[in-house]
């Protein structure tokens, strides 16, 4: 349990083990409601990069609100001197947008830590508050700064 007191529901683990281990989806993303941590949607695992981030991006009202997300992130690596492969990384996402709710961003960043234990495999944990911080790219390089040549 974080500081927060925000708990893990069930379904988190066994979605995050959907992913992880039986590649079932692409990503899911999270919400807190009700002094839990449940997941809001499942992404398919012919979904793209863009419709991650549309499911990720909500409204709270005129706001924009803080989730959750994990992504099965799959790339071409091209190590010197050796044919080029796919490599598959799970990423983990905090989504905690400058313009949002200041309790919002509070509550999101102090239970963070609450999936980032739960969710042993993950490769790269990335905490963004702005649109710069999502975009396939700057993920994919911080991924990517991981691999060796």
């Amino acid at each position: 349990m974080a500081m927060s007191g925000v708990k893990l529901t069930e379904n988190c683990m066994k979605v995050y083990n959907e992913i992880q281990k039986g590649k079932k989806h692409r990503y899911a993303i999270f919400v807190i409601k009700n002094g839990e941590i449940d997941v809001e949607k499942l992404g398919e695992k012919g979904n793209t990069y863009e419709q991650f981030l549309e499911d990720l991006q909500q409204k709270d009202g005129a706001k924009d609100d803080c989730r959750y997300g994990v992504y099965d992130y799959e790339y071409k690596f091209a190590p010197e001197g050796a044919d080029a492969q796919f490599k598959s990384k799970i990423f983990l996402l905090c989504w905690c947008p400058d313009s949002s709710a200041i309790k919002k961003k509070m509550l999101y960043s102090s239970s963070f830590d609450t999936l980032k234990r739960a969710f042993v495999g993950v490769h790269k944990v990335i905490q963004a508050n702005g649109q710069d911080e999502v975009e396939q790219a700057a993920v994919e390089e911080v991924l990517r700064a991981t691999d060796r040549n």
